[in-house]
């Protein structure tokens, strides 16, 4: 830490705070010659000066730090997490440089500061006493944790995972401590620390004054075992037998607190009004996730099943919940009328039922009341925070309400589409018209904005990153606290600036408010996966699909962030979980060919692209079929289909039209056609100009253009592109996006002829977790380069023969 004088520290405030400290202790440094600990020491400076959370914290100037012989102490001021994320970006670091072996430890507790021997400040405290006595406990890789700290971050389920208890162990003068070991998979060290040993093998830690012959069954130890088993096989047994266990959840019982709500059914006159019984469900459902206690599936898990079923145990059981909310809304002029059941899904009986009938102003009063009711059945008392936010009314604006219902239907609907975010749009914009006051409308108008931008690849315009910042920020000034307004804010920063810091920021806030909501942690998935923290990204994916666990959309992009690690055997399962939900989902089943395809299985990647009827609406589909007659070497058979279907382009498709053309274009020259691949190409190029105008930042746009640019042997210009697109998207700034464009130049300049600059490309992207580029969403691999044709000019090059040689999957 600075320096300070004893007249400094005479005015210093030497009032207790607390900290959340990370202790670092280098194991064997004592051994190390001298020469060998300073150069040690200044790696270790290096690697933990280059942390994000390092930086964070002394750009704020809530940082302190100090020497401790060995080793240093990091006291950090505003969350107990954030020694725990420092700790696992040390050992992220440290991946590469295994000589470097540390065991470190995290307590948060009271210090303060004093005046050392130097009539310097420095800090004491028994935070600083605990903490070290937590490291002390660890050995090398250990990542040890006081149980204070644990119990803070066992509240969020993305750090469950991590947390493993070791109980109790003595340390220096006497202190016991309880132990908790931070791993999980290669992070931190999953072996009993040495110190602990003795405890974790039925060691006695305390008297040894029984006789050593003594019978076995006359040890006290013994008994109380024998009494526990006997409880333990009671209370299992009651167990297994409550309606509520569910073995398909994995052997766990359900809680009592958990429900689930089905589509209401609509049951209005004109079935235009489904959007009302849509929306009313989802108020509905939306209220019940703010109460903490209650486990609330998802909409989108449900959204697949019949408002009335006959199998409800079983639909409980796939959803893991001990209760069914069933519903009809039926919509006349202004008045509505509002049936719930709640039924105890176990045994099909119905707990509670109710009817309402109020006028179409007073439709927020239901939705409050049927939320409180769903609580005081299940015996939940809530607090008057989440009180209010039930009750909280949205607007006095019925018609604008009615608009936002409107928008709402259309985010709702399965499988989300350009067409479907523009009729959202409409309708929103109209509801904020009606009410500038609506926060919520505000909020979903920016979160269908941002939408719009980061799934359908759309340029940031000038009026469209304006638009979902306007209703973002007005969302936040109009409530703060809303939940959904910081999701908004968080989008805003993800999809139009690409600020992801800022992002996880907004959503680790909402997920605080939307304990039981999946969107939070959903986000967080998207958002860690593009700072390339794919560990914490796979954490919070698990979190999402607990409590959504059929949505197609969230399993979908789970299964992504396995294919970019190239964990093909992991998508598979997620995928397949997938189907479960929506049989014959064609592009479920063209992402499974182009796994397939990414292993080297050609006959395995048929059966499941030639099963399927794709169409320009399924355009990655239609272009893994064109990449699988590629990679076999029989292009004919998709010339034709690509042909009949650019003869009349879709205009709704914008810049996918060229990048099939780009594909019919290689299925030509692969035919021995070259004047006809020319020609497409060149069609290509014109088609993906007219929009590279508007949307010169878009990284598929770019690389689409460049391939095709390169394709015609135009060098310069291709190279250009691939230029524009790493600076569009860098990689250090996007983990998932970034590499895309270094694809980009390997194929480029793979096409033009630099064969040592290619293969060094497409060494350092074997390396690489990413998103494929071409429209495919499968990063290169070696099976890959051994089959595209793209690469052919790289076969006579030995190091390129060594790459696919020495990596054989």
């Amino acid at each position: 830490m600075p320096e300070q004088s004893l007249d400094a520290a005479d005015k210093a405030d030497l009032a207790l705070e607390i900290a959340h400290l990370l202790f670092i202790d280098v194991v064997g440094y004592s051994k190390l010659l001298v020469n060998e600990q300073i150069e040690l020491m200044q790696q270790l400076n290096r690697i933990v000066r280059a942390t994000e959370c390092f930086r964070d914290a002394e750009t704020s100037g809530k940082l302190i730090r100090l020497p401790t012989g060995d080793g240093m102490v990091l006291l950090f001021f505003r969350s107990p997490e954030q020694p725990v994320h420092c700790a696992l970006q040390i050992s992220d670091a440290l991946r590469d440089q295994p000589h470097i072996r540390l065991r470190m430890g995290i307590h948060s507790g009271p210090v303060n500061q004093v005046v050392d021997v130097n009539d310097q400040i420095n800090m004491a405290g028994a935070g600083i006493n605990v903490g070290q006595r937590v490291m002390d406990c660890g050995d090398a890789g250990h990542i040890l944790l006081s149980n204070h700290v644990a119990e803070d971050l066992a509240q969020y389920r993305h750090w469950q995972p991590y947390l493993h208890d070791l109980g109790e162990c003595e340390a220096k003068h006497g202190l016991r401590l309880h132990i908790v070991n931070l791993h999980k998979d290669d992070v931190g060290n999953a072996a009993i620390p040495e110190k602990l040993r003795p405890l974790k093998a039925g060691k006695r830690t305390t008297s040894n004054t029984e006789p050593i012959n003594a019978p076995l069954w006359t040890k006290p130890w013994v008994i109380v075992a024998l009494v526990l088993l006997g409880f333990v096989l009671v209370v299992s047994a009651l167990i297994f037998s409550r309606p509520g266990w569910s073995p398909s959840s994995g052997g766990t019982p359900i809680s009592e607190k958990s429900i689930a709500v089905l589509p209401f059914e609509n049951r209005s006159e004109e079935k235009n009004n489904a959007y009302f019984a849509d929306g009313v469900q989802d108020e509905i459902l939306t209220r019940l996730a703010k109460i903490s206690i209650l486990k609330v599936i998802s909409r989108t898990s449900t959204q697949h099943y019949k408002s009335t079923p006959e199998n409800l145990p079983e639909i409980a059981r796939e959803l893991g919940v001990a209760f069914i909310l069933e519903g009809g809304v039926q919509k006349s002029s202004d008045t509505v009328r509002v049936n719930v059941q709640l039924i105890r899904a176990a045994n099909d009986s119905h707990v509670w039922a109710e009817t309402y009938d109020r006028k179409l102003n007073d439709i927020f009063s239901v939705e409050s009341d049927i939320a409180k009711a769903i609580a005081d059945q299940l015996r939940i008392k809530l607090t008057g925070e989440e009180e209010q936010t039930i009750s909280a009314k949205a607007t006095e604006n019925s018609i604008a309400y009615d608009e936002y219902l409107r928008g709402l239907a259309f985010t709702l609907k399965a499988g989300t589409t350009p067409a479907s975010n523009l009729g959202a749009q409409t309708h929103l914009r109209e509801a904020v018209r009606l009410d500038p006051k609506f926060a919520l409308a505000w909020a979903l108008l920016a979160k269908v904005d941002a939408v719009s931008l980061f799934t359908f690849n759309f340029q940031p315009t000038v009026e469209l990153v304006n638009e979902t910042r306007q209703a973002s920020e007005t969302a936040f000034s109009l409530d703060p606290d809303l939940r959904e307004a910081l999701l908004a804010r968080g989008y805003y920063y993800f999809a139009c600036l690409k600020d992801y810091k800022s992002a996880t920021a907004f959503f680790e806030r909402a997920r605080q408010f939307l304990p039981n909501d999946s969107k939070a942690p959903e986000a967080l998935a998207l958002v860690t996966r593009r700072r390339g923290l794919w560990s914490q990204s796979d954490s919070y994916f698990d979190d999402a699909e607990r409590l959504d666990p059929r949505n197609p959309s969230l399993l979908t992009q789970h299964a992504l962030s396995f294919v970019h690690l190239r964990r093909f055997s992991e998508a598979i399962k997620k995928l397949d979980q997938v189907l479960n939900v929506t049989p014959d989902d064609i592009d479920t089943l063209a992402l499974k060919g182009s796994i397939a395809q990414a292993e080297g299985d050609l006959a395995r990647a048929a059966t499941f692209l030639n099963t399927i009827h794709a169409t320009p609406d399924h355009s990655t589909a239609l272009e893994t079929q064109a990449y699988q007659a590629l990679l076999e070497r029989r292009p004919e058979r998709m010339i034709a289909p690509l042909n009949a279907f650019l003869l009349k382009p879709d205009p709704s498709l914008g810049y996918i039209n060229g990048e099939l053309r780009f594909w019919l274009g290689w299925l030509q020259r692969a035919s021995g056609d070259e004047q006809a691949a020319r020609m497409t190409w060149q069609a290509a190029c014109k088609e993906l100009e007219g929009f590279f105008e508007v949307q010169s930042g878009n990284l598929m746009l770019l690389s689409d253009l460049a391939l095709t640019r390169a394709s015609l042997g135009e060098k310069d210009e291709a190279l250009a592109l691939a230029a524009q697109a790493a600076a569009a998207c860098p990689l250090e700034k996007d983990a998932v996006s970034g590499p895309m464009a270094i694809e980009i130049l390997a194929r480029v300049i793979a096409l033009t002829g630099d064969t040592e600059r290619a293969t060094a490309a497409v060494e350092q992207l074997l390396t690489l977790p990413y998103d494929g580029t071409l429209g495919l969403s499968v990063p290169l691999t070696p099976a890959l380069l051994r089959l595209d044709p793209m690469f052919d000019s790289l076969r006579n090059n030995a190091r390129f023969q060594r790459l696919i040689s020495e990596h054989p999957k």
